[in-house]
């Protein structure tokens, strides 16, 4: 298999619906991320745990649709050229 540019493309795909597959209750709460964890004071600086939690929530949000249409796309494309 070679490095192309569609592999790397496909390689973000995975990473980013391996993000979005995340669930806070069931896996994330176990590494300490759970929903406490993210809530801070006012004018206080977010810690790198409160940012990683919000960077997975904004994943799950902003994602979902462009996700499954971008999901779609690349089955089709490796069902037509294999």
């Amino acid at each position: 298999m070679a490095f192309t540019l569609y592999s790397l493309i496909q390689t973000a795909i995975l990473c980013i619906n391996a993000i979005a597959v995340l669930h806070e209750e069931r896996f994330l709460s176990k590494f300490g991320f759970g929903v406490e964890q993210g809530v801070g004071g006012f004018g206080d600086d977010p810690g790198v745990k409160a940012q990683v939690l919000t960077l997975i929530r904004s994943v799950r949000t902003v994602m979902r649709v462009p996700l499954i249409i971008v999901n779609s796309a690349s089955i089709v494309l490796l069902l037509l050229f294999g």
